[in-house]
């Protein structure tokens, strides 16, 4: 006795493998029939048997065309039948999409991060005053923050100035001034108690009831 098996390696690729072996093999049948009505009306039973089969396809908008257009491309564009919407190109299909614009970084320091720059260009929309001011050095000793987080353990406020006038295109300049900024040793200790907060947990000693203690049994 013998058997004929058939094996994975031997049958022919699943255009759309999702939708398992067994649809692929109706698709060919109904691209086997000779009369245009026996294959309109396998094709609609072939859209809704892949639709029970992809029911989170029902909450897509219009999922019935999409159905119709996963049957065309299963079929390799080959399938006369007539359908509720127009039969997609296959040029279409195979056409490369445009390239996306890569994001580039107008930072050089990309250790700042992104919203470094977005808090620069809120702090130049400012009208010039004593708010400004304040925002401005807060924006430089987050950046020493920043700095210290990825570079060394100190750093010269000259270094956060010259890179903030960098920033900003030249138009925040604190090179010459006297304030200063938070010291490094400071930034450091919030670095880590927030850590260690974070990770930190406190036990309390149970506290037992003596209601009972003197209760005679």
């Amino acid at each position: 006795m013998t058997f004929d098996l058939e094996y994975n390696s031997e049958r022919p690729l699943m255009i759309i493998p999702e939708y398992g072996r067994h649809i692929q093999k109706l698709v060919d049948h109904c691209l086997a029939l000779e009369t245009k009505e026996e294959r309109d009306k396998m094709a609609k039973a072939i859209v809704d048997v892949m639709g029970n089969l992809q029911p989170h396809l029902r909450d897509v908008p219009d999922f019935k065309h999409k159905l119709w257009d996963q049957l065309y491309i299963m079929a390799d564009f080959k399938l006369d039948v007539e359908s509720p919407y127009p039969q997609p190109s296959k040029d279409e299909l195979q056409e490369k999409p445009e390239g996306l614009a890569y994001p580039k970084s107008a930072s050089r320091y990309r250790y700042y991060g992104n919203n470094i720059q977005t808090m620069i260009d809120i702090a130049l929309s400012w009208e010039d005053g004593d708010k400004k001011e304040a925002l401005v050095f807060t924006v430089a000793n987050h950046m020493k923050k920043c700095y210290l987080n990825w570079n060394k353990d100190t750093v010269d406020d000259a270094v956060i100035f010259k890179h903030l006038y960098d920033l900003s295109d030249g138009k925040i300049d604190l090179r010459d001034t006297d304030e200063e900024l938070s010291e490094s040793k400071n930034l450091l200790r919030k670095r880590s108690s927030q850590g260690q907060s974070n990770t930190k947990t406190t036990y309390k000693k149970p506290q037992h009831s003596n209601q009972n203690k003197n209760r005679k049994r």
